[in-house]
């Protein structure tokens, strides 16, 4: 649990998390970045937001799996246990876990099998866990659609950012691009009751990936998302593990924010 107070902490956290990037009003997009926290013991899941990811200066910036440093403060307008709002320019990276199997230490401890049961947890009890890690017992399908674009509540947040004025800006502000497709995985989870699962991909690679195939037809770039997102990291040799979080306004809606995937 989050403490009831305001003040800071001070915490290292392995990045396992980077979502894919939201039209915000005040940031003009924001980023929300999970890990599990190294300096606890128990360890434990933290969510740090919001984070304007194009904004950090040079020495802040970070990627999945740095382990970094940094000061936050419990976020309380946000009701759920993991989150706390990070203080950007204390960030510093300690160092970078380059292989599955440095990284497999921190993850195993919080891998679980069962999105029926963090889902009925959920229902139980709010306030629950909402960050986790899911080993699927198999993943049937990857969805991929094209993407509407943004919605007219989020196009007037990005044009109100765009539009602010600020005195030392250290150059023009560009606008969020909304991503070409997007895509749902559909998998069981390994309780023996499970009827399937299907989840809304949020992981930044995702949206990365995309910008990569901009030249690429529709079909190709499809074909190409496929082939990372499903035959790479979910086939048949892949120790496949997903990174699910969900919604502070909809407990009950999470989503998959990226992917552990080793050898077997």
């Amino acid at each position: 649990m989050k403490s009831p107070g305001r003040a800071e902490e001070t915490m290292e956290v392995l990045i396992t998390v980077k979502a894919a990037p939201n039209p915000s009003e005040t940031y003009g997009e924001t980023v929300c970045v999970a890990g599990i926290r190294i300096d606890v013991h128990p360890t434990c899941w933290v969510r740090l937001y919001p984070i304007n990811y194009r904004e950090l200066e040079r020495e802040n910036t970070f990627r999945k799996y740095d382990i970094i440093s940094l000061r936050a403060r419990p976020a309380h307008a946000d009701p759920r246990v993991e989150s706390y709002r990070p203080i950007v320019e204390t960030v510093q990276t300690l160092s970078y876990l380059d292989t599955w199997e440095r990284r497999k230490v921190f993850v195993i401890d919080h891998v679980q099998a069962s999105m029926c049961e963090l889902l009925s947890e959920i229902r139980e009890r709010p306030l629950a866990r909402s960050l986790a890690a899911i080993r699927p017992r198999v993943v049937k399908n990857l969805e991929i659609k094209a993407h509407p674009g943004w919605s007219a509540a989020e196009q007037r947040k990005i044009d109100r950012y765009i539009q602010q004025e600020e005195l030392f800006s250290s150059g023009p502000r560009t606008a969020l691009e909304a991503p070409r497709f997007q895509g749902w995985y559909h998998y069981l989870c390994q309780s023996p009751p499970c009827r399937g699962h299907r989840q809304g991909i949020y992981d930044w690679e995702w949206v990365a990936l995309q910008r990569n195939l901009r030249r690429f037809s529709d079909a190709e770039a499809k074909e190409q998302l496929r082939l990372k997102f499903f035959e790479q990291m979910c086939g048949p040799r892949q120790d496949t593990i997903f990174y699910v979080g969900n919604l502070a306004k909809h407990p009950q809606a999470f989503m998959t924010l990226g992917a552990f995937y080793p050898k077997r």
